[in-house]
């Protein structure tokens, strides 16, 4: 199951995808970039040479929405995670003392299982530092009066032109994943979080 998360605000899909580059094209990852913007594809992999732990592989997917990106991290390719943390319990079993000698395979194959929140982290930290968030941009907060089509600035009760009321047509998304919801839904239908009574 693809994880799928939009970030409001002023940002390229190429400022995430640095972000990710610099800090995971390091150590026992390497990182290849297919596309450019308005989309880019991130593909994270273990090493081909290493000398330790498994393999492990997956993709994130970084596009340009109306406000902001979306970025989708796919599932995780294990490869050899598994074997490699297989191959270290029956040494263990074997003999207690072998653990020594694994603790890089270790230290790698828990870094590769926890790759995918890693992930999370550095783009979280990254939409930070760049000012976006997973509340619409002010842009986008505006709404039309579906009585003269004029634009209102977030928090207006009543139309600024006509006076006509506004509550239910007001956006919204979703606070654990930026998905722009309707007022009336009560579960989020891209992440399925509960959503807070309007």
């Amino acid at each position: 199951m693809n994880d799928t998360r939009i970030y409001h605000g002023e940002i390229n899909p190429s400022d995430i995808a640095r972000d990710i580059i610099s800090h995971f094209n390091r150590g026992g990852f390497h990182v290849q970039v297919i596309g450019r913007d308005p989309k880019i594809a991130v593909q994270i992999a273990a090493r081909q040479m290493r000398q330790s732990g498994g393999h492990t592989a997956l993709t994130i997917a970084i596009h340009k929405v109306e406000d902001g990106v979306s970025i989708q991290v796919g599932e995780q390719a294990w490869l050899g995670v598994a074997a490699s943390l297989g191959m270290t319990a029956l040494s263990a079993l074997r003999n207690p003392l072998s653990l020594l000698g694994r603790i890089d395979d270790l230290a790698q194959d828990l870094e590769s299982l926890q790759l995918k929140e890693s992930i999370w982290e550095v783009i979280e930290q990254a939409a930070r530092q760049h000012g976006i968030g997973r509340e619409l941009s002010n842009r986008l907060k505006r709404y039309v009066c579906p009585y003269c089509n004029t634009a209102n600035p977030p928090g207006e009760s009543r139309c600024i032109a006509c006076g006509a009321p506004l509550g239910d047509i007001q956006p919204q998304t979703c606070m654990n994943c930026g998905f722009v919801v309707k007022t009336l839904e009560r579960v989020c239908p891209n992440c399925h979080a509960k959503l807070p009574p309007q």
